[in-house]
Formats: C-alpha cells, sequence, structure tokens
C-alpha cells in the first residue's frame, strides 16, 4: 500500500521479529534469542527527536514504574545512531532508569524500519509482533499500555 512504501516499515504487525544482536559497554549485551518466552517492548529512539523526547518522558513517568518489575517483560530503549556515551550523557539530563542501547550504525534499527521515529514494536512470547506505533501521540501510548497490560496478564 502506499502508506507503507511511506513510512518504510520492514517489519509489521504479525512478522517475527527478527534476530538481533545489541552491545552496549554500559548496559551489557542483548541477544534476541535469549528474550524467548517473554513480553518485549522494543522503542527506537534519538536524543534529538522531539516526539521522541514526549514518548520517553511517558515511558519513564508511566509504563517503566508500572512494568518493570514483572519478570516477564523486556524494555530495550534503543538510539538510533548513537553511541553509549551519547547516550550517558544524555541520561545524567534525563535521569531514566532504565537501560538505553546504543546502535551507531543502524544494524539493530534496519532490521525494522529505512525511518521515521520514534517507533515502538511490542513483541509476545513467541516472538510475533503484536503491536507497533510510528511517531507520539498520548491515545496511541495509552493503547500501546493496553496491548501490553492485555500480554503480561496472560
Amino acid at each position: 500500500s502506499a502508506l507503507s512504501a511511506q513510512t518504510d516499515d520492514i517489519v509489521k504487525t504479525g512478522d517475527m521479529m527478527p534476530d538481533f544482536k545489541l552491545a552496549s559497554t554500559v548496559n551489557g549485551n542483548i541477544d534476541s534469542k535469549d528474550l524467548k518466552g517473554k513480553v518485549l517492548l522494543i522503542n527506537i529512539f534519538a536524543t534529538w527527536c522531539p516526539p521522541c523526547q514526549l514518548e520517553l518522558a511517558e515511558i519513564k513517568n508511566e509504563l517503566w514504574p508500572k512494568y518493570k518489575d514483572n519478570p516477564k517483560f523486556v524494555m530495550l530503549t534503543v538510539g538510533r545512531e548513537h553511541s553509549d556515551e551519547e547516550l550517558t550523557k544524555y541520561n545524567e539530563k534525563k535521569g531514566f532508569t532504565f537501560p538505553l542501547y546504543p546502535d551507531q550504525k543502524r544494524d539493530f534499527t534496519s532490521k525494522f524500519a529505512t525511518k521515521s521515529i520514534p517507533r515502538s514494536y511490542l513483541v509476545d512470547e513467541t516472538g510475533k509482533i503484536i503491536y507497533m506505533s510510528l511517531g507520539f501521540q498520548k491515545k496511541e501510548f495509552e493503547n500501546l499500555m493496553k496491548s501490553l497490560d492485555k500480554e503480561l496478564s496472560k
């Protein structure tokens, strides 16, 4: 469709999440193969992107406190084209208590979409993408939280 061509999606709802690795000297390494059986929220952002700031503020205030202690839940917040060092500096200003992962060469984000951020992907325990959003809207964020609630209460 014209819309998907326009938004440059590589994966869509209903697809299986692509295999990936994330490496951070600050937060350790992540291999998607170790995430089977978890409900996963992937958030792709950049420090210079205004809607990303709005979304991360909601994550910090609403989402993370609510779900962080759930053993089934994993959140990967990934800074597109950022280094560990940049993300550490950024976080000194922001005070997030969740880890930020660098994706300096877009190895990670290029498996999901070619452009346009922020993006969120909710992945169920089987590794299937069950919800995705592009940009930030309060209403959309509430829907994401509802989907997450539903998934974690299974």
